[in-house]
């Protein structure tokens, strides 16, 4: 007797839709701000938006989830020509603030590991050099940075001393021919992955100097930073200095304070409110995408009051932070930026991206949590972004002592 088979059919609701979290047809410039930048700005952020698509999109969770560095991207990055963060290099084209605003957000939008790589190599590590090296440390230091053949790090941040930044205890010993350096550095992007770690640290008059330190220099010791929830696709390290020689030639002749330090974190806060607009704008769409697409009681979530009034305000927090990004972005240009409206743009963005994420994050239920449907990794590296460059309570009291004119710092 032969049995007979029939084809099993599912169910309607047992298989589960994919979700294309990637897709177009979101308008992310409600306001239309994004759109009226000057063309030659806008090819610069269509240029991070195509990197992020061909080189990042397709296996970004993989190393995210994996805690595992992509560090081929650094040497695309430079290839593309994406690690300048606004720096002018001569036989180069132009880059304006404002399109190194826009790469900032196109690459937070794909990836927050992503868009640090260009935060920290060109930033921090490649602008030290820019601002306080000398002509042969930016020949010798600066250009295969900028072409991503050089890692680079910025040592600034130690571990009892993070937002007390300027009271590091890292010390620099003259000796003949050079100095030598001892102490310990934390949350140091690219300082274990071999390559030029900027290091600042005081010197016998308690000069706040900076100096450039190999990485294979003997007594430096880094070790990459686990457990991390933030950031997976890029590593930080804990480093250790014992008796690590840094030769004359090799201390950033323009650095003699804190000061100079100062300029270049300062250089880079707006960067991180750019950073905010991206991570943003990825859960907005994703959360839209979503919406339109996922069906729930017989209709796309949607159709549902309550998910539309999610969706405009989250349209509404969007569309605040870009505006005050492209602002400040153009008082940048003008050579008008203050340090509080700096604080003032990168407190707002950070905070509004996280409500964002969170109000996206729980628009997607279970879904939400998957770091390939893109909200989660958002979700979690914004609280990175809301940390570093000067946390929200720091920059709360730089915008504090400027309404009041009294400081509350301790």
């Amino acid at each position: 007797m032969t049995q007979q088979h029939t084809e099993f059919e599912f169910p309607t609701g047992v298989v589960e839709p994919e979700y294309d979290l990637w897709a177009d047809g979101v308008d992310i410039d409600p306001t239309g701000v994004l759109a009226e930048v000057d063309p030659v700005d806008a090819a610069w952020r269509h240029k991070a938006r195509t990197f992020i698509l061909d080189e990042v999109k397709d296996d970004i969770h993989e190393y995210w989830d994996k805690a595992d560095y992509p560090l081929h991207l650094i040497k695309k990055l430079g290839d593309a020509g994406l690690l300048r963060d606004g720096l002018d290099f001569a036989g180069h084209e132009p880059m304006s603030p404002m399109a190194a605003g826009l790469v900032n957000m196109e690459l937070a939008r794909g990836d927050g590991s992503v868009a640090t790589i260009v935060g920290v190599q060109g930033g921090l590590a490649l602008r030290s050099v820019m601002f306080c090296g000398s002509a042969q440390q930016k020949t010798k230091y600066g250009v295969p940075m900028l072409a991503g053949e050089l890692a680079g790090s910025f040592a600034l941040t130690e571990p009892t001393h993070g937002s007390d930044s300027v009271g590091l205890e890292t010390r620099a010993h003259k000796v003949d021919g050079g100095y030598v350096i001892n102490g310990e550095k934390k949350w140091i992007g690219n300082g274990s992955i071999g390559g030029i770690t900027v290091t600042w640290a005081r010197d016998d008059d308690g000069k706040v100097r900076g100096f450039l330190v190999d990485q294979e220099s003997a007594g430096y010791t880094a070790t990459t930073i686990k457990n991390k929830l933030s950031l997976r696709a890029i590593w930080q390290a804990h480093i250790r200095m014992e008796n690590v020689f840094v030769p004359d030639e090799d201390v950033l002749p323009d650095s003699h304070s804190f000061k100079d330090t100062a300029r270049v974190l300062f250089a880079t806060r707006l960067g991180v409110a750019w950073s905010a607009v991206g991570h943003a704008t990825a859960c907005y769409e994703s959360a839209v995408l979503y919406a339109k697409a996922r069906t729930q009681f017989g209709r796309p979530l949607a159709a549902s009051q309550i998910v539309q009034e999610r969706l405009a305000r989250m349209q509404s927090e969007l569309a605040t932070i870009q505006l005050l990004a492209v602002q400040s972005t153009k008082r940048e240009a003008r050579g008008e930026l203050t340090g509080p409206q700096a604080s003032l743009a990168k407190y707002t963005a950070t905070r509004t991206a996280r409500q964002i994420a969170a109000n996206a994050r729980d628009l997607l239920g279970g879904n939400g949590i998957l770091t390939s449907n893109r909200v989660a990794r958002h979700f979690a590296d914004i609280e990175a972004i809301h940390t570093y460059e000067g946390t929200e309570t720091v920059q709360a009291l730089l915008m504090g002592r400027n309404i009041t004119g009294i400081s509350a710092f301790a």
